[in-house]
């Protein structure tokens, strides 16, 4: 068995990534792609084994974390990131009609947003609807009579399932947005156990929960880092969702050439933190397109 778990359904970006990555595999190595609803049902397959590997989307460039991605890596010690992977995020104009008879436009909010000023100048006076994904947007517009002036943001992988026309291509307001998912897997815990041979280049991901009501108790854990010179290229918080000022860190480690050291500042701030997880030491790929 070899499968891939995606956030569905088919025709988003996330299946389009995942098709990037399983065309990168060798022959006899791709994996069946398989789609989940909510990105906590993607991390339910992969933790019962329904998939071996899964793709879920960690950050958007422009409208920041993906909250329920974090909070789940926060809380499970049953799941390893394997990889990194940055894919440019292109949005296209799809549709039935013509542009000029366009009415409303669906799609989801992040889309919806993304394509903004787009939007507000080549199609003021169309109705902006959200919908759960591109997908379903692209999906509702396929069942409407190009009379009815429907649209949707959404990917060409959309446009060639549902069978619309792509009206306009790569309509986000910035050229450079693109989304980071985490390849996820299983995982044994801990240093010693089995798990995929560290990058020389790349990236680790460390999440953990300080006490807060000392004074200087985060810089403490920053003087680690920089003691044992580990450089950090992210770091983010989140409500640890226990009381009123409780938060989790998460610190995204720069790896280069320095896994010992990374891991000994690791074990540094395990040391000064309430609880700790250490998600993975992974390589970074950044799509072509």
């Amino acid at each position: 068995m070899n499968r891939l778990g995606y956030l569905g359904p088919r025709g988003t970006h996330s299946e389009e990534a995942a098709l990037y990555l399983e065309n990168l595999a060798a022959e006899g190595e791709k994996a069946e792609l398989v789609p989940y609803p909510d990105i906590a049902d993607v991390f339910e397959a992969v933790r019962l084994g329904a998939v071996n590997r899964a793709l879920v989307p960690v950050e958007n460039s422009l409208e920041g974390p993906i909250n329920i991605t974090l909070d789940i890596l926060a809380r499970t010690d049953s799941i390893n990131i394997s990889r990194e992977f940055i894919w440019p995020v292109r949005n296209n104009l799809l549709a039935k009609c013509e542009a000029k008879n366009i009415k409303t436009i669906h799609s989801h909010g992040q889309p919806l947003s993304q394509c903004r000023q787009y939007l507000r100048t080549r199609f003021s006076w169309a109705t902006l609807v959200e919908e759960t994904s591109t997908a379903r947007a692209a999906e509702l517009v396929s069942q409407s009579d190009a009379s009815e002036g429907m649209a949707a943001i959404g990917t060409r992988r959309a446009a060639e399932i549902y069978g619309l026309n792509v009206i306009a291509e790569d309509i986000q307001d910035n050229s450079e947005n693109c989304t980071r998912f985490y390849e996820i897997c299983g995982r044994e815990l801990g240093f010693t156990a089995t798990r995929p041979e560290p990058p020389l280049k790349g990236q680790a991901l460390l999440a953990c929960q300080i006490d807060g009501s000392k004074a200087g108790s985060l810089l403490g854990v920053l003087q680690d880092f920089a003691r044992f010179g580990v450089n950090l290229t992210r770091i983010e918080s989140r409500p640890a969702r226990t009381y009123l000022g409780a938060y989790i860190f998460f610190f995204d480690l720069e790896i280069n050439n320095n896994i010992e050291t990374v891991r000994q500042a690791v074990e540094a701030v395990r040391k000064r933190s309430i609880w700790l997880r250490y998600p993975g030491e992974f390589p970074v790929i950044r799509a072509e397109r």
